[in-house]
């Protein structure tokens, strides 16, 4: 069972990071666009991007957690914890799934992601997606890498 559990993980990293990929090439067209136009509507699908690269990622996480390590956390903070976990190796069963630098990154997006079901997106700061949309770049091309790595435990197992 353990086998098939591995491949289904497998194929779907494979799946979101496809996804994410589209998604990152939304948030950078979504961003020019508001940038050369100055319209706010273009910063909303930009936001909404923004909250759904984050939740793809964390859809990944969740099934890492599941399926590897057997456990996702609970409670109101575990959107936080769960990340947490993915930064930490579990002795005997896996590897970190992912580095600090790229976990830094990361939980940016992810106060942002809770930023976002929780205020109106006319109240957004513009030069503060500015800078989340660049360093979006730089954390998929980080988690690309790291959960590919990932993969390559998982089929090693």
């Amino acid at each position: 069972m353990r086998d098939e559990e591995f491949s289904d993980l497998i194929r779907r990293i494979h799946q979101e990071l496809d996804d994410l990929r589209r998604v990152l090439a939304r948030i950078n067209d979504g961003w020019e666009r508001a940038c050369r136009s100055n319209d706010d509507y273009y910063v909303d699908g930009v936001a909404l991007n923004l909250h759904g690269f984050y939740s793809g990622l964390e859809r990944i996480f969740t099934c890492i957690a599941e399926t590897v390590d057997g456990h996702l956390p609970q409670g109101e903070t575990w959107h936080a914890l769960l990340l947490g976990q993915m930064l930490r190796e579990v002795p005997g069963i896996r590897p970190a799934v992912i580095s600090t630098e790229t976990g830094l990154l990361l939980d940016e997006q992810r106060r942002f992601r809770h930023l976002i079901r929780n205020v109106y997106t006319y109240k957004l700061d513009p030069e503060r997606m500015g800078k989340l949309v660049l360093s979006t770049q730089t954390a998929f091309t980080n988690i690309e890498a790291e959960l590919l790595a990932f993969v390559t435990f998982l089929e090693q197992e």
